[in-house]
C-alpha cells in the first residue's frame, strides 16, 4: 500500500481532521505533508487530533445537560391528560367501529317483492 493509501484510511480513521480543512485552518495538502514526514503516530497529530476530541466531548456533554434541563421543565401531569384525552377518543372509534360492525350484521335486506309495507 502507498503512502497516499496509507494518509486516506487515517483521515478515515480521524474525520476530525476534515473539520480543520472546512474550516480553512490546515489544507489537505499540509496534512499530507506532516503524515509523509512524520507518520501516523508522531506528536504533530496532537494539536490537531485530541482538540478535535476534547470538542467533540465537551459538546456531547453540553447536549446531556441540554436534554437534563427539558427533562427537568416537563410538566408531567399534562402530559398524562393527553394521553388520557388520546385514550379515550381511540376508545370512542374504537366503539364507532365495532357498532357499526353489529349493524350491518342484524339488518336484513328487504325482499325484492315487497313494496312499502305491503
Amino acid at each position: 500500500m502507498d503512502t497516499k493509501e496509507k494518509f486516506k484510511e487515517f483521515v478515515k480513521q480521524n474525520p476530525i481532521l476534515l473539520k480543520h480543512v472546512k474550516e480553512e485552518k490546515m489544507t489537505w495538502q499540509k496534512f499530507y505533508e506532516i503524515y509523509d514526514m512524520y507518520g501516523e503516530d508522531s506528536e504533530a497529530w496532537k494539536d490537531y487530533i485530541t482538540v478535535g476530541t476534547t470538542a467533540t466531548a465537551a459538546t456531547a456533554t453540553a447536549a446531556s445537560f441540554d436534554l437534563m434541563g427539558f427533562l427537568k421543565n416537563l410538566d408531567l401531569d399534562s402530559i398524562q391528560n393527553g394521553v388520557n384525552s388520546m385514550q379515550r377518543v381511540l376508545g370512542l372509534l374504537q366503539d364507532m367501529s365495532s357498532s357499526k360492525g353489529t349493524k350491518q350484521e342484524t339488518s336484513k335486506p328487504r325482499p325484492l317483492y315487497k313494496h312499502f309495507e305491503d
